[in-house]
């Protein structure tokens, strides 16, 4: 049987993931801890010269800008002071990268994103053949988001997200979230000292998402554990592994090789078709369908879902929209493509698919959302 933490190693992970959050990376006062960075690109050059392929998901460009621009909160006063800070500090922060990765003979790239680069489908293909070309050519991506032009309303809100989305996006083996803590623990480690580690989750269950705590300790980045288990379940959907490590100390990669210490969340030995992971991936959806337990059972029998066996419709979506489905206990089930409006679908709760051309006038399509415009999740 593989250990949890092989399955990151070359040998087994062709292509890996890995975030670097703004707490480890920048100092309170706003400076780079290149001497920790110098450690992790001294790994990352080692892994990739073992034949992994590596891209680099960083955060610390507002807190870099933050510090030249003398900007109040770190630079998180207002979105306007934020994207200032992020104007400036990612010049920082790729010269910082430039400089350390070039010191092993790698070319460092740069890539920008918004959420809307991962959220069109076009844009998307786009983003995974240019990051795909990159790590054939022998480059090291380091990928953020574009906090210069996103908006709150338009964006990913953590990298986290951004890196498990990356990580589906090439088809990446693996994605390792480094932390500010060793992983997901039974509670809250700084308040109860009987807290458990959970060296590997199988399953990400209600149970499992209960035991997520806050936001961040540091409070200069935008994450928490809620969205690395958010970010959990977006890997699993690509066929990723992750692991929530410690970026606390120095050589992070090698103290989780040696001493296995962190959180693994293994994905399914099988993995959805490129479109589904696409899909699944998906941060924002247009509204919800509630389906009842027959309707749960047999989705998860590659059924599609039929309007008799759902119970309630939220939201405001046309045809084509992308919509969660979900049990009525609330437990996300699945998303897709819906194949009616949410003005028709209204109409169709609860109804045999040969009553819905009485009910609409027009013939219908019988399946609410078609399986192969669906990924269970």
């Amino acid at each position: 049987m593989v250990a949890p933490v092989d399955l990151f190693a070359p040998a087994r992970c062709h292509r890996l993931v890995v975030k670097i959050g703004s707490s480890l990376l920048v100092t309170p006062d706003g400076r780079v801890r290149r001497a920790w960075l110098e450690g992790l690109v001294a790994e990352l050059a080692a892994r990739r010269g073992a034949g992994q392929q590596i891209l680099v998901v960083s955060s610390g460009a507002v807190a870099l800008g933050a510090r030249r621009l003398a900007m109040p909160r770190g630079g998180r006063a207002s979105l306007e002071d934020a994207q200032a800070s992020a104007a400036v500090g990612q010049i920082e922060l790729a010269q910082v990268y430039s400089e350390l990765f070039a010191a092993h003979g790698i070319q460092a790239a740069q890539m920008l994103l918004t959420l809307q680069d991962l959220e069109d489908r076009r844009r998307y293909l786009n983003v995974r053949a240019t990051a795909n070309r990159l790590v054939e050519a022998g480059a090291v991506p380091i990928i953020n988001e574009n906090d210069t032009v996103a908006t709150s309303e338009i964006r990913f809100g953590d990298n986290d997200r951004l890196a498990a989305r990356m990580g589906q996006a090439v088809e990446a083996g693996g994605v390792i979230l480094l932390s500010d803590i060793d992983g997901l623990f039974t509670g809250d480690p700084k308040r109860d000292p009987d807290a458990r580690l959970i060296p590997v989750v199988e399953r990400l269950t209600s149970e499992v998402e209960a035991m997520a705590g806050g936001a961040g300790a540091s409070g200069m980045g935008s994450g928490g554990m809620v969205s690395k288990l958010q970010a959990a379940r977006i890997a699993a959907s690509g066929g990723c592994h992750m692991a929530i490590i410690s970026g606390k100390v120095d050589r992070p990669l090698t103290r989780f090789e040696t001493e296995k210490i962190g959180t693994v969340f293994p994905a399914p030995e099988s993995a959805p078709a490129a479109r589904k992971r696409w899909l699944a991936g998906r941060l924002k959806v247009a509204g919800r369908v509630v389906i009842d337990d027959g309707a749960v059972e047999a989705l998860r029998h590659g059924r599609s879902l039929l309007p008799a066996g759902v119970r309630a419709v939220e939201g405001v979506f046309e045809r084509g929209d992308v919509v969660d489905v979900a049990s009525l206990s609330g437990q996300l089930v699945a998303r897709g493509l819906s194949s009616y409006p949410s003005r028709e679908a209204v109409l169709l709760c609860g109804r045999k698919s040969h009553e819905i051309e009485g009910i609409l006038g027009y013939a219908p399509r019988a399946a609410l959302v078609h399986r192969d415009d669906m990924v269970i999740l």
